[in-house]
């Protein structure tokens, strides 16, 4: 980045003999970068590559040996008049600069690409400080959404999107067609006054994601907590036994699926609730309550964080036979059964639900990696919408039935036997079944005839009581 300039040399200085010998075509359209930081440079690179002549302003340009080789390096003043359009690739205080420079920016596009360090930082946004500063001049916010290494690599899904805000429509129109021009999506926020929430997206650490941790660190100390009190301490107390070593593995390995199955649960209830709250209203043309919106926009988030459970699940499950706890049990029990004589006979009932509980869970994990890899953008965009409804919603109901029924099957009959009730509550499995289960009987009442037909003629447009209440829209015209 660029610091403060207090003269500028009216001539034009090249890096190079190299540079001198070859300038930018005159056919290109030239834009000027004001900064030859890590942002300048990348930017200077990428207009480059779209045919663009790039000319950099800098306060020492004869030391700016990192830039690209087409590019010219010029002073301030003299780079400030061989273009209609400055990128101001610097930070906010560092403008001071361009003050004595207000004659030769008189009317021209400055695009400011500065972020802070944190939110309210300064009183003003820095787009409308720069303005303040030139007030000649045509600023334009935009660009800084991007950073130097997506400049560099092209746009991709994740950083497409190119945000724009000023006070001049054919400034902005300007700036966005440099943006399109290079592979990105600009959208126009407004005037100038939007660059204050412009300048705050950077800041953003991970939005959408902050009410599903709330919801998955909450339902594990809770879960983690009682299954402590339950297995740990209730052991210790009634029995004397200290089987705290049992934390790491045992009682973890019950927290995450319990905790995935939960937040599985929470993907799909909110659709099922919009579905019973349009046929309540009779109509789709009614907003959903502001709780129900948000909720719905962290699906996703839910959905990934559920996998992420299901995997340390499978993790853990794939470590038990290595465990000194479990190897030192299975060998005492072989001995203790030689030395008593004895054999135990072979359960065919316990076989079947042995072999159809794991079945199950590698079934439901099957598929719980498929609506993950499903809702990666990349893979997404490939798909038309409705693959992306049937994956998401067809056999995400699936991967929810199929873990549901994993679970009935590890509880099978112990909801029978009072041992296990410790202290008069319920296992953590038994509690975890209640959400999808609730979910799964809302769903199979919404799949019924009668109510999947409203639901559907709900949704391409029909209201209950709009022939009543428009009664000559319901009637044919007559010739």
């Amino acid at each position: 980045m660029t610091g403060q300039e207090r003269s500028e040399k009216s001539e034009c200085v090249s890096l190079s003999p190299m540079r001198e010998a070859v300038p930018a075509p005159l056919e290109y359209e030239r834009v000027c970068v004001f900064g030859t930081g890590d942002m300048g440079r990348s930017l200077g690179l990428r207009l480059l590559q779209a045919g663009y002549g790039v000319v950099f302003g800098s306060r020492r340009p004869h030391s700016s040996s990192l830039l690209p080789h087409r590019a010219q390096v010029l002073g301030h003043a003299a780079a400030a008049q061989s273009a209609h359009l400055i990128f101001i690739a610097v930070q906010r205080e560092h403008y001071d600069f361009l003050v004595p420079l207000a004659n030769q920016l008189k009317g021209k596009v400055l695009v400011d690409l500065s972020n802070n360090l944190r939110k309210n930082q300064y009183p003003e946004a820095n787009a409308e400080y720069l303005q303040s500063l030139v007030p000649g001049a045509e600023v334009v916010k935009g660009f800084n959404t991007l950073s130097a290494w997506a400049l560099q690599n092209g746009p991709s899904d994740a950083n497409r999107q190119v945000y724009i805000c000023g006070e001049s429509a054919e400034a902005k129109q300007a700036v966005m067609a440099v943006a399109t021009k290079l592979g990105f999506s600009a959208l126009d926020r407004g005037s100038l006054s939007a660059a204050w929430e412009l300048e705050d997206f950077p800041l953003q650490l991970f939005p959408q994601w902050r009410l599903p941790l709330r919801i998955a660190i909450g339902l594990c100390a809770a879960f983690f907590f009682y299954l402590l009190i339950r297995d740990i301490i209730y052991s210790y107390i009634t029995q004397g036994k200290d089987i705290s070593f049992r934390i790491m593995v045992s009682l973890a390995n019950k927290v995450c699926p319990i905790v995935s199955l939960i937040m599985l649960s929470l993907c799909y209830l909110p659709g099922v609730l919009a579905s019973f709250l349009q046929l309540y209203r009779g109509t789709k043309y009614r907003r959903f309550p502001d709780w129900l919106d948000r909720w719905m926009l962290c699906r996703k988030q839910l959905g990934l964080l559920a996998l992420g459970f299901a995997f340390l699940h499978v993790l853990y499950t794939l470590i038990i036979p290595i465990r000194y706890y479990v190897r030192f049990k299975s060998t005492e029990r072989t001995v203790s059964l030689i030395r008593e004589n004895r054999t135990t006979e072979f359960d065919t009932t316990m076989a079947w639900r042995g072999d159809s509980y794991l079945s199950l869970g590698i079934l439901g994990f099957g598929l719980y990696v498929l609506l993950g890899i499903t809702s990666l953008p990349s893979v997404s965009n490939a798909l038309s919408w409705r693959e992306f409804s049937f994956v998401q919603s067809k056999l995400g109901h699936l991967t929810l039935l199929l873990c549901t029924a994993h679970t009935y099957l590890y509880g099978w009959n112990k909801f029978l036997r009072s041992s296990t009730y410790k202290w008069y509550t319920p296992p953590g499995y038994m509690l975890c079944l209640v959400l999808p289960s609730v979910v799964l009987l809302l769903k199979l009442l919404l799949i019924t005839p009668c109510v999947d037909r409203t639901i559907t003629r709900i949704r391409q447009g029909w209201e209950r009581g709009a022939d009543q209440r428009n009664p000559k829209d319901s009637q044919p015209l007559i010739p």
